[in-house]
């Protein structure tokens, strides 16, 4: 464990800031189109053009990694992440936000995020340890937005929008460092294989093996939902409680608190996911969270309740990481494992698109976000009981020899 630790304090460093920063973009969202002239749901498009270049470059990203290792990947997406952020604070139009908040950083995501991270992680720890390792990294991921939720909110109502974006690119330049020791796990030797890894699989086999596992096709469907969800809430939550005439600095507030709950959930959901069906635990937090959106949406904001809810969400917010990840590793090995991670995301970065995007069109058509949380409630309670009604399902794994042909 001890010589682990450098490589999962870097990590998750690389994490804390990859989605704590990314999580507050929404802050930006009123400020950026009243100063450029651009709608919010052209606001949104970017974010669901990075979402969707998150998810489909997240497998390609896991592939690479077993050809050239970890720490070139998590370093061209370090450089790539600062390369966005500069481009979108000096950005004068919709091109400007669309390539850099869009483009370049979501392929930065696809080499810093969740599912490189926690493959990393995975790999630096015992069997034992994993799923509470996992919860500890996964739990790294939002204490970004502790610090780039309030600092970006300060930063734009005193001195604009573009200084925001621009202190978020210094930021950003601490996870080129942080990449390089993450890293060391290049040196790390994979366990030995065990009955259901698929270790010499080829690139082909392992996806085609994955996508044959109904536990997997419905655990990435559900994933979806995950994405939806979170996504409309990051967004689109300061943009609501504008327009609900609440102090500016609420929407901080709100985020920075999801941050801090979510760190005690993702310690409690790694925790848990070493005892309980790692796929039930997915589904329940599905569920808890739909009810929890519906409960808020369903009156006016107030500071104490949107702080509440905030709390709440928080606690199942990243929760879903260390699931995941670990039932992949379970499931399939080390070896594949961040690409396979990647092929669920997809499902989850399908979700983010609709989120965002479709939560913009939503507003703009009908100027109220109504429709748009009573879809993500139906949704998520749908998928979050689909999910529990697999999770103990387990069909016959395809021979191992089809996974290593």
């Amino acid at each position: 464990m001890r010589a682990a630790l450098p490589i999962l304090i870097g990590v998750s460093l690389m994490l804390t800031l990859s989605m704590g920063l990314r999580q507050s973009f929404g802050l930006f969202l009123q400020p950026l189109t009243r100063d450029i002239a651009i709608t919010v749901s052209e606001f949104t498009l970017a974010i669901a053009v990075q979402n969707l270049a998150w998810g489909f470059l997240q497998p390609v990203a896991g592939a690479l990694t077993v050809r050239w290792g970890f720490r070139p990947i998590m370093i061209a997406g370090s450089v790539l992440y600062v390369a966005g952020l500069v481009l979108m604070a000096t950005a004068q139009g919709l091109i400007g936000v669309l390539i850099g908040a869009g483009v370049l950083i979501g392929m930065a995501l696809a080499c810093t995020a969740a599912a490189i991270a926690m493959a990393v992680a995975t790999r630096s720890v015992s069997a034992a340890l994993r799923s509470m390792v996992l919860g500890i990294v996964s739990g790294a991921g939002s204490l970004g937005a502790l610090i780039a939720a309030p600092l970006g909110q300060v930063l734009t109502d005193g001195h604009g929008w573009r200084v925001g974006v621009a202190a978020f690119a210094v930021l950003a330049l601490i996870m080129i460092p942080s990449a390089w020791i993450a890293g060391r796990i290049d040196k790390v030797p994979l366990p030995p294989a065990t009955s259901s890894d698929i270790g010499n699989a080829s690139m082909k086999s392992a996806a085609f093996t994955a996508f044959a596992s109904a536990p997997f096709v419905v655990m990435a469907t559900a994933y979806f939902v995950c994405g939806m969800q979170l996504i409309f809430l990051t967004t689109h939550l300061p943009s609501y409680l504008a327009l609900c005439g609440m102090d500016p600095m609420l929407n901080a507030q709100a985020l920075g608190v999801i941050g801090g709950t979510n760190v005690l959930g993702c310690l409690f959901f790694g925790w848990a996911g070493g005892r309980w069906n790692k796929l039930a635990l997915l589904g329940g937090i599905y569920v808890v969270r739909s009810l929890t959106l519906a409960l808020y949406f369903m009156f006016p904001p107030t500071p104490l309740g949107t702080l509440v809810f905030a709390a709440v969400m928080g606690f199942v917010w990243l929760g879903v990481g260390p699931l995941v990840s670990g039932a992949v590793a379970e499931m399939f090995g080390l070896r594949w494992q961040a690409m396979i991670a990647g092929l669920a995301f997809m499902g989850h970065q399908i979700g983010s698109f609709v989120g965002a995007f479709g939560g913009g069109v939503i507003f703009d058509s009908l100027g109220s976000y109504n429709l748009a949380w009573q879809l993500a409630v139906m949704l998520g309670l749908l998928g979050g009981a689909v999910q529990i009604a697999f999770a103990l399902y387990r069909p016959p794994r395809p021979p191992l020899a089809l996974a290593t042909s």
